[in-house]
């Protein structure tokens, strides 16, 4: 059996690929060290409590509100969706998340909105 070291222009072709793989590291370090960081998922606001009232709030209102949810599955039988958004730099991490369970009307029956951005833990705490 051959190895890969045997065969013409194998050498080269590790070399190139370890050059793409150092550069692929390179660009996200760059990233991550930018001022832009790393995200994920989408933005959207932070609720308040006349955005989310249970037995009247539906998913229209909720998709004019934050857009299409990040997650969508199931709590309990119920249909739940969950809108996620994070921020990681390379001195701070923040994320929020806002997951809300409707009842059969389509409605919602329940809701969790969790944050660490600075402006939402001065409002809720």
């Amino acid at each position: 059996m051959s190895s890969d070291i045997d065969r013409p222009g194998a050498a080269c072709y590790k070399a190139s690929m370890n050059a793409k793989r150092l550069a692929v590291v390179v660009i996200v370090a760059a990233l991550l060290g930018g001022c832009g960081g790393l995200r994920f998922g989408s933005e959207f606001p932070s609720p308040t409590k006349d955005m989310l009232v249970v037995g009247k709030t539906t998913k229209p209102d909720l998709l004019r509100f934050f857009g299409e949810p990040h997650q969508v599955g199931l709590d309990t039988g119920d249909p739940t969706w969950a809108w996620t958004y994070a921020q990681v730099f390379t001195n701070q991490e923040v994320s929020k998340q806002l997951t809300v369970r409707f009842d059969g009307r389509g409605a919602v029956k329940s809701y969790s909105f969790v944050s660490s951005f600075p402006e939402d833990m001065a409002r809720l705490k």
